[in-house]
């Protein structure tokens, strides 16, 4: 399965819409997108993930690379609209202790 990532830049945050799979194959295009968002200083990245059905471990270590970023330039990440299965991924891992997830949806301006 393909992975689709959209970002809106708002003047104060960042929202990146993703929808798919995240696993090996498409983390790459995940980190591609992602990462220079967050490594910017002071960032605020919101991303949403209302489309996404499954995260591996490869898509697990990017939201972990993404918010070590985050917290050596002060910045702050964000994860939205998770289905109730990634959810569970995050909450078993431990990861949603220490990543700042949320239950409101996001929506596109398009």
């Amino acid at each position: 399965m393909n992975l689709d990532v959209k970002t809106e830049t708002l003047s104060n945050e960042t929202k990146m819409f993703v929808s798919g799979e995240i696993d090996a194959h498409t983390a790459s295009q995940l980190k591609e997108a992602l990462m220079p968002l967050v490594e910017q200083p002071e960032s605020s990245v919101t991303v949403d993930l209302r489309g996404v059905d499954y995260i591996d471990s490869t898509g697990l270590g990017i939201f972990v690379g993404a918010l070590k970023s985050t917290d050596q330039n002060n910045g702050r990440l964000r994860l939205v609209s998770l289905n109730e299965r990634v959810k569970r991924l995050f909450s078993i891992t431990g990861l949603d202790e220490v990543i700042d997830i949320e239950e409101r949806r996001e929506s596109a301006g398009k």
